[in-house]
Order: C-alpha cells, then structure tokens, then sequence
C-alpha cells in the first residue's frame, strides 16, 4: 500500500495545483536545485547523525515500509503449524531429535516447509536459539520469559534507532527548506534592477523550496518513518505469539495448549479461529 499511497500523494497535491490553474514548468525550473539543497542536505544531516549500521538500517526499513503489510492470518497459522510439529517432535523422540533442526534451520524439513517463518530471520534465530539454551540448561517459565522479553527488547532498540532516525530527517527537511526559499531570496536580492516579471519569477523559485521541505517532510518521510514504526510493532507481535508458546512449552503444557497459548496472543484482527487452528493443528499431524 506504500507505493499507492505515494501516488496518491503526487497526483492529489500536484492535480490540484493544476487544477487551480498552476503550471508545472514554474516547479520543474528550480526543482532539481531545490532538491540538491533539501534533500541533499537532509541526507548530509542524516549520515552525520548516525552511524553506518543505522545508516543501512534505516534505508532498508524505509524501502521494506513500502510494500511491507505485516504478518497475516495465514502467517500466524503457518507459524502455529511449525511450531506444533516441532513441540510434538520434542514430546514423542525427546530432545535429540529436535537438535538437527534447531541447529541447522534452513535444512529442516519442519521449518522449510514454512516460507513465510524462515524468511523471517528475527524469528528463525529467536525460536533456535531459545530452544538450544532450554534443551541444554534447567530453566524456569520465568526464566524463559524474561530472556524472551529481554531479546525483543533488545531487537526493537536496535529497529528504533533506523525508525527515529528517519523520523528525525523528516523533522528537519522543513527547516532545509527554509534554508533553500531564503537562498533564493538572497538571489532574488541581486536581480531587483531587472524588472518584475525576473523577480516575480526567482521569489516563485524560492518559494518552491520552502513547498518542496514541508511536502517531503509530512507527505513522503514522515509517513514513511509512522509505517516504519508500525512494522517493528508488528514484527515484536510476531515474536510475542513464539514466546507465548515457548513459555507454555516450558510449562510443561502439552503441544496443542502451548499453542492455544500462542494462537491467544494473537491481535483479533490476525488471530485465526479455534476451529482454524484445529484444522492446522490435525494437518501439521499429518504432515508429521
């Protein structure tokens, strides 16, 4: 929807300025100035502020918030299926036979059988990794879900500092216009003896820089760092549904409530039926 909505944006703003009788040759003039001076300048800003990791970070988010649309129903029912076989495999043949597959996941049969987890590189690492600490040492349910919650934590701090990034450069890209539309008052300042139509024409130029700061800012950057920040969320719930099975598994509960547990930490919107889940559970048996 991202890519929509960006259309929407060009096409709303800019049809209604030609629809009020504007010409797009006064914006396209000065636009490849103006943007040198904003957005090369908000970029400048941006690599200052933050280091490389951060830097691509941020970038890649960006470009993911785009087309991204979070994990789906069918999603969540995949990751319940995987997650019943292993915790089956790990009640009926005990811990050695859950190990080839924790610790190579993408030669699993179990986990390859599910596209939409294994693409899913926060997940595949939080659900082995957990496995591999659990299978080896006695921990508590507390234990497991506070070393959970400490690795979401930890996973989203790291996503934050790319999405305030971002939202910092959208922040600032006003202002950069500012900067922009007063250098071109400056020019304007060396062209009074040329007669009103020249000055009428580099004060429109200048005024598109202060234009082009705020449509960057609240139509493009901003909303891009607003869905950056919904991502991160809906990546953390994708986790939250793991961990809730995990704590359960820890429990001692038997496969089918541990994913009960799981399928009820899922946001209504997403969470699939009982009798769904039931479905998935009886396929996943089969597939076992």
């Amino acid at each position: 929807m991202g890519f929509i909505g960006v259309v929407m944006v060009f096409v709303l703003v800019f049809g209604g300025f030609l629809w009020e009788g504007g010409h797009m040759r006064a914006i396209l003039g000065s636009l490849a100035p103006e943007m040198m001076i904003i957005m090369g300048a908000a970029f400048g800003a941006y690599v200052i502020a933050n280091p490389m990791k951060t830097i691509k970070m941020g970038i890649k988010m960006a470009l993911h918030a785009m087309s991204a649309k979070g994990p789906q129903k069918q999603e969540y029912i995949e990751l319940c299926q995987m997650m019943f076989q292993l915790f089956q495999l790990l009640r009926k043949d005990g811990p050695q036979a859950v190990e080839k597959h924790i610790e190579t996941p993408d030669k699993s049969e179990i986990f390859t059988a599910y596209p939409s987890f294994m693409k899913n590189h926060h997940a595949v690492h939080f659900i082995c990794d957990t496995m591999k600490i659990t299978l080896s040492a006695d921990l508590s349910p507390y234990d497991v879900d506070d070393l959970l919650d400490g690795d979401i934590k930890a996973i989203h701090s790291e996503e934050h500092l790319a999405q305030h990034a971002i939202q910092s450069m959208a922040d600032g890209i006003p202002g950069l216009g500012i900067v922009a539309a007063v250098l071109g008052i400056v020019i304007t300042m060396g062209v009074l003896s040329e007669g009103t139509e020249t000055i009428g024409e580099h004060v429109g130029s200048a005024l598109v820089g202060t234009m082009l700061g705020v449509f960057f800012a609240y139509g493009l950057i901003g909303p891009t760092a607003t869905k950056m920040a919904a991502d991160i969320e809906a990546e953390g719930r994708y986790l939250s549904v793991i961990k809730a099975g995990m704590v359960a598994l820890q429990r001692g509960a038997p496969p089918i409530v541990c994913i009960e547990y799981a399928r009820r930490s899922i946001q209504p919107a997403e969470r699939p039926s009982f009798e769904e889940m039931d479905k998935a559970t009886k396929e996943a048996k089969k597939a076992a």
